[in-house]
């Protein structure tokens, strides 16, 4: 079955309307795009002139819109669903008695936005494709590392790494309980190197494959309380803090604007770090012994800068 054919059936059979990609109305622009340029040769005999009338005055405005409402909704959605997950206290008792917490469901759930945000990806990678092959450019490709810079490429969201993560760690708990429930992934795992470094590993449809290093490129060593910074790439919390100059106590947020990420310098990317909840609990499960003793020496660090921060504040507050 051809993607176009696929990803119509997609859309149509959605019980909730959702942000999607245009993908049948772009595939149209090009068909014109081609139509209107194929027995007309610009000076070096190329088919399509270097400014496509068509093309370049609606089409990437077009994609970009597309592209931000896809992300936005699949990371509001999927915060939501972890976050029942997650619940504790009253709040998880109201959920399983509204049924909403149960294996199944969240699986389900989960499922379902893991296919929201995987054929829409793939849907733009087809399409940037296309166009450049209609226009003989480079123009889709170079779309969509403005796209990754922007923060609006699906693949790149902290959200997905922790769907991952919940996943995983579902799929222990239904282990161990002999429930069966739906399957987020086909082939997601955490595995180790010969080093017993972690990585996420995870094989999606139609031959899109992510691959989530795990280490630490600050302290070398496997993510601690990881969170992943704007820009995606992901850090132990205590780490990121001593990369943006600020305090455990702070926090993040407290950041200047003009720091900047330790792998590919962008700035201004600590402010809206997510912590990767789902992801420390798999983490702490799947290498306890290395957990319990980073859990120890944290601790004392933690306490100390907590001891240096107030009495900065105090000594401030008496103008010592």
């Amino acid at each position: 079955m051809k993607f176009c054919k696929k990803y119509q059936e997609y859309v149509q059979g959605q019980k909730t309307e959702l942000p999607g990609v245009g993908f049948k109305k772009l595939k149209k622009i090009l068909k014109k795009c081609r139509k209107d340029f194929q027995s007309h040769h610009d000076v070096d005999g190329q088919r399509c002139p270097l400014h496509c009338p068509v093309c370049d005055g609606t089409f990437f405005p077009s994609l970009l819109n597309e592209m931000s409402a896809v992300v936005g909704c699949f990371n509001k959605r999927a915060q939501k669903l972890l976050q029942l997950h997650l619940a504790s206290g009253f709040r998880k008792y109201f959920i399983w008695f509204k049924g909403r917490g149960n294996h199944g469901s969240l699986m389900q759930e989960g499922k379902d936005l893991v296919t929201y945000a995987l054929i829409n990806a793939i849907a733009v990678r087809k399409i940037l494709k296309k166009y450049d092959k209609i226009h003989y450019s480079t123009q889709g490709q170079a779309f969509r590392s403005q796209a990754q810079s922007m923060h609006i490429e699906i693949l790149q969201s902290p959200w997905l790494c922790e769907l991952m993560a919940f996943h995983i760690n579902l799929r222990e708990q239904k282990v161990k309980s002999k429930k069966k429930s739906p399957a987020l992934f086909d082939g997601c795992s955490l595995i180790f190197d010969d080093e017993h470094k972690p990585s996420l590993s995870c094989e999606l449809f139609d031959s899109v494959k992510l691959d989530i290093d795990l280490t630490c490129s600050i302290c070398l060593d496997t993510v601690f309380d990881p969170v992943s910074l704007t820009c995606g790439h992901i850090f132990c919390y205590m780490c990121a803090c001593s990369a943006a100059s600020v305090t455990i106590v702070d926090g993040l947020e407290a950041a200047e604007p003009k720091e900047k990420c330790p792998l590919c310098r962008e700035a201004g990317v600590f402010e809206g770090a997510v912590h990767l909840d789902e992801l420390n609990i798999l983490l702490s499960r799947s290498c306890h012994e290395y957990w319990e003793k980073r859990l120890q020496s944290e601790r004392a660090e933690r306490i100390l800068q907590a001891k240096q921060h107030w009495e900065t504040q105090c000594r401030a507050f008496l103008g010592v």
